[in-house]
């Protein structure tokens, strides 16, 4: 068994916390006050500290009628709580830019994230004001007006991209039933529509301590920073209810699905999509590997086959993984004067091909060794660990983060032509088309 799957059982004892275990150097608490749980992950490399918050909601937790909630509640944030206000000069960006802290926030289909990066002597700072907003955001009519008008102008900016408006429209064709349909932003008529009074019960149902996960990732000492987390998030009770579950199912797909988005533009685009498990099952590591030998790199199947043959200008293949099970596509720009038609059955038939005849251990050592720089990559300092750290709290089990390359040195030649199998089939499919018109 590889080191970073073996878990530590045993942990240190602070006040206040119960220890759950340690992987891949990273340790689990759980804030016995209110069931928060807290991972650390020090790194004495350079005296910086990301401090994030994830909540265990994103759109897909939304209702219809309400699409959009939780991107429009990560705006609203922002506005401050009676301590920390623009009013008073106290805003969280003023506060804590101040210091020279980098500070956001994002929303996605499973969670939403607040974070800071900043010096590491003014981690309470960053713990202070997460705490102060996990429950006393203000959430004001007129802040709801405000950023209305700003997420409908990102609305507009993004009615002119052709790629995003084919991407949310597959995803709305490929679910009938779960809210992965809806757009992260939102439908527009719901973000147009949408009141304080609805945002404040939306907030008032997620946002607890027993809906969260905050990761410390840097130069930190432990026993000091779990108190601080025990300072200003202890008072904090427990939800005053359970949180309601997503018990949608996507009812099985029986039959391919289409759509087309016509809209002024210069190139064509084509997007495959299949149903994929969800983001946890071992299927999906084959599936990434998969989705990087077809296209990562001048030597990926489908490079050679679209764009080394002057058929595409690019092509993407993703595994997308979620909590629950989502889409693993293709996308592909069209080069000048070829069909969609073409370039579609191409595309397919490569997929077809990986079904048939499989693919070579050498394909698939190339792609073990892609995706391990990438995460490489992707692990380079306090805020890149806690941002993939994010998305697999998002999934469902942190562990992920530990686990991942583990888990993808596993995948066989005969796992990635099984799931190509399985998953790449006519009936679970759905295509759409970008047609460019000319003004």
């Amino acid at each position: 068994m590889a080191v970073s799957e073996v878990a530590q059982k045993t942990g240190r004892q602070v006040e206040g916390f119960t220890f759950e275990e340690a992987v891949g150097g990273i340790e689990a608490y759980r804030l016995d006050a209110n069931d928060l749980q807290v991972l650390l992950m020090p790194q004495n490399v350079v005296p910086v500290v990301t401090f994030m918050v994830t909540y265990h909601v994103g759109s897909r937790n939304e209702p219809t009628g309400l699409t959009g909630a939780t991107h429009m509640l990560e705006h609203l944030m922002f506005k401050g709580t009676e301590r920390f206000n623009k009013a008073r000069g106290t805003s969280v960006f003023q506060v804590l830019q101040r210091v020279g802290a980098q500070v956001n926030a994002t929303t996605w289909l499973d969670r939403t994230n607040y974070y800071a990066l900043l010096p590491r002597e003014h981690l309470a700072l960053a713990v202070e004001i997460e705490a102060d907003r996990m429950r006393g955001a203000l959430i004001r009519p007129e802040d709801v007006e405000a950023e209305r008008t700003v997420i409908l102008n990102e609305m507009d900016r993004g009615e002119n991209d052709p790629l995003r408006n084919l991407y949310h429209a597959v995803w709305s064709v490929a679910f009938v039933a779960h809210p992965y349909r809806h757009p992260t932003i939102g439908w527009r008529s719901d973000v147009e529509n949408m009141t304080a009074e609805a945002l404040r019960h939306f907030y008032d149902t997620y946002y607890w301590p027993d809906n969260a996960t905050v990761s410390i990732i840097g130069d930190f000492e432990p026993e000091a920073a779990l108190a601080l987390v025990r300072e200003h998030f202890g008072r904090i009770p427990r939800a005053p209810h359970p949180i309601p579950p997503v018990w949608t199912r996507e009812p099985v797909q029986r039959g391919e699905r289409r759509v087309t988005i016509r809209q002024a533009g210069q190139l064509g685009l084509v997007m495959v999509a299949f149903k994929a498990p969800a983001g946890l099952e071992p299927d999906a590591d084959a599936l990434d590997v998969l989705a990087t030998l077809l296209s990562h790199g001048r030597n990926s199947r489908l490079y050679r086959r679209l764009t080394d043959t002057g058929l595409t200008t690019m092509v993407v293949a993703a595994n997308e993984r979620h909590r629950d099970p989502g889409l693993f596509y293709v996308v592909a720009r069209l080069a000048p004067g070829k069909t969609h038609a073409e370039v579609e059955a191409v595309l397919l038939e490569e997929l077809d091909r990986v079904a048939r005849e499989g693919v070579t251990e050498e394909e698939v050592a190339r792609a073990r060794e892609q995706l391990t720089a990438l995460e490489a990559y992707g692990r380079d300092g306090p805020f890149a660990i806690a941002a993939q750290l994010n998305e697999a709290i998002a999934l469902g089990d942190w562990k992920l983060y530990a686990t991942y390359l583990d888990r993808i040195g596993r995948v066989t030649p005969d796992d990635v032509q099984r799931v190509a199998q399985t998953y790449l089939v006519e009936t679970a499919r759905t295509v759409g088309w970008y047609i460019p018109q000319n003004p």
